[in-house]
């Protein structure tokens, strides 16, 4: 069944439901921009609250960095932001599949339909056209038909009057004649003009309005079939990122299991443990008696327990539970003179001998009360030294350690641009024609003082980690210096000239910083290049390279302009990284 057939008589319905149907579709389109609004609010407000609750912190070196339940919560957050970014994408697929795609639709529709109603609307002027014409034309027949039968019953009149003379009766009938062949005449031409119409009308309601009337069924079908692909695609663009929401929500999950209390209380004992020993028992004092002066007044000058703990260490408090005093600085010193001792033969001094309680008090005044008032005092913050003494000894173990490994980290990277230096003034001096050997004097003199003064460092923090008790475990590099020359002088890492014969300087340049790494497999490719000009590879350490040779990247170029690279068959070496165009892998 199609409209052209059914609904060949309802045309004004049919434009109102094809006005409606398009109407529906910009209502839709409407409520998917609020839906995507709502979607980019709701992205925005989990991006700012992940981003409130992370905020980055001053170091990486703070406690709680290192407690499982906080890198838990930053996993969370994290997997919050991916979350949002979800959602982002939710509103960026609803607007550029389903509203931009419609508004686009919908405007094409609008033309057509446009198009097919301006079509109907000339069939019905045509129509219309022609009944007026038919009208006109029938009117016509009628007058002239009249005329025609007054005009006969004239001359029939004339011809029977006995006083009418016969030219009269002769122009009567001539008349008659005229208005009778006038008449005909009309009368042909109402009969064109009604078999005109009646073809055109049922062109008309046959033919043109029934093909009018299916392209705009077949628009609104298309206009449905769009719409409902639409309400389709409504959800399916969330299905689509349901997969990776889900495997946010399960990263948040693993992080909840993923906290370890036992490790957490582990991490907290490693980060504060002093390495102090718990204080011994203090002794009695007897002020009472005065027998053993030399005795008291040796407890009372050399503190025990957490009073000699503090003498080895002042920065710390040993008061488990205690306020920060607010005390001035103007206090004590942390131990007073100890008292006079008493006399050889023990005899008691002349102040005991009439007082003894009030020496005795006097006595405790003297020793407890300076004692408790400096130990407040140290509760201000320790001045840091660059040998971490003002921690306990175990964080000052841990502290020289990793000031240790920052010193190594920093003393290979001088090695590398060391080694770098010295390939690019080998390639300089055998190809004067790509640079100047003298240019590189001063990085390679410069070089050269930071490697020395970072072995200096290096050896420092390892004497005071052996003071501290620890084990210097560190990485020693064997590493070049560059006089101003350019000749290579090997240095022991403790920067003292090795006694060993000095090598051939080409293959110095490429010495391993240490035995292990010989051994070393090789790196995996970080991305491919293709050589622009041709390259000879005559000095050590580089490889030959013609033009468009596709090669491996090993090691990207790290400021010297060489750039390292590896050949199928496992050949590597280094080439210039302008001679090239890398495309590294993302």
């Amino acid at each position: 069944m199609d409209w052209g057939t059914e609904l060949w008589d309802q045309c004004d319905i049919i434009e109102k439901h094809t006005q409606s149907g398009l109407e529906l579709v910009e209502k839709y389109v409407k409520f998917v921009k609020e839906r995507t609004e709502i979607e980019q609010n709701y992205a925005k407000q989990l991006r700012n609250l992940s981003k409130k609750y992370n905020q980055k912190r001053g170091s990486k070196d703070e406690p709680e960095c290192r407690l499982s339940s906080y890198q838990s919560f930053l996993d969370i957050l994290n997997e919050l932001n991916d979350y949002a970014g979800q959602r982002e994408l939710i509103a960026e697929n609803l607007m550029m599949n389903i509203c931009i795609d419609l508004t686009k639709y919908l405007q094409e529709l609008k033309q057509e339909r446009k198009t097919y109603l301006l079509d109907a609307k000339k069939a019905q002027q045509s129509l219309e056209s022609t009944y007026k014409q038919l009208d006109s034309s029938k009117k016509r027949f009628e007058r002239e038909w009249r005329e025609a039968e007054r005009a006969a019953q004239y001359a029939e009149k004339t011809d029977q009057d006995i006083n009418a003379t016969k030219a009269d009766v002769e122009k009567a009938k001539q008349q008659a004649h005229m208005r009778a062949h006038i008449a005909d005449e009309c009368k042909n031409d109402y009969a064109a003009q009604l078999q005109k119409y009646n073809k055109e009308q049922s062109q008309f309601y046959f033919t043109d309005m029934p093909l009018i009337f299916n392209k705009l069924q077949d628009l609104d079908e298309r206009r449905i079939q769009k719409l409902a692909q639409g309400y389709i695609l409504f959800s399916d663009t969330e299905k689509h990122v349901m997969p990776i929401i889900g495997k946010c929500l399960e990263g948040i999950t693993k992080a909840g299991t993923s906290v370890d209390e036992k490790n957490d209380s582990m991490v907290v004992i490693e980060q504060n443990k002093s390495g102090f020993e718990r204080p011994g028992d203090l002794e009695f004092e007897d002020y009472s008696q005065g027998i053993n002066r030399a005795s008291s007044d040796s407890s009372l000058g050399t503190p025990k327990g957490p009073m000699d703990l503090l003498g080895k260490n002042k920065s710390k408090n040993f008061w488990l539970f205690s306020k920060r005093s607010k005390l001035s600085s103007s206090t004590l010193t942390p131990f007073s003179t100890p008292p006079a001792p008493s006399p050889p033969n023990g005899s008691l001094s002349p102040k005991f001998g009439r007082d003894p309680l009030s020496y005795c008090l006097k006595e405790i005044n003297k020793t407890v009360k300076p004692r408790i008032s400096s130990f407040r005092t140290l509760r201000r913050s320790p001045t840091v030294t660059e040998d971490f003494a003002h921690l306990p000894p175990e964080q000052r173990r841990k502290r020289l350690q990793q000031r240790l490994e920052e010193i190594c980290k920093e003393l290979q990277k001088e090695v590398d641009q060391s080694e770098a230096l010295g390939k690019m003034k080998d390639v300089y001096e055998k190809n004067p024609q790509m640079g100047d050997p003298a240019s590189l004097a001063s990085q390679i003199s410069q070089t050269s003082q930071n490697i020395d003064r970072l072995r200096g460092e290096l050896n420092k923090y390892e004497t005071w980690l052996a003071e501290a008790g620890g084990r210097g475990d560190t990485l020693r590099y064997k590493a070049q210096t560059f006089n101003n020359n350019g000749a290579h002088d090997i240095h022991s890492p403790d920067g003292a000239h090795s006694d060993e014969s000095t090598p051939d300087p080409s293959q110095a340049i490429y010495a391993e910083f240490d035995d292990d790494f010989e051994d070393e497999e090789l790196a995996p490719p970080i991305g491919k290049c293709t050589a622009m000009y041709n390259f000879p590879g005559a000095s050590e350490g580089t490889i030959t390279m013609q033009e468009g040779e596709v090669l491996a990247v090993v090691e990207e170029d790290k400021g010297d302009g060489w750039t390292r690279v590896r050949r199928n068959n496992g050949d590597e070496g280094y080439i210039p990284t302008s001679y090239v165009t890398i495309n590294l892998n993302k």
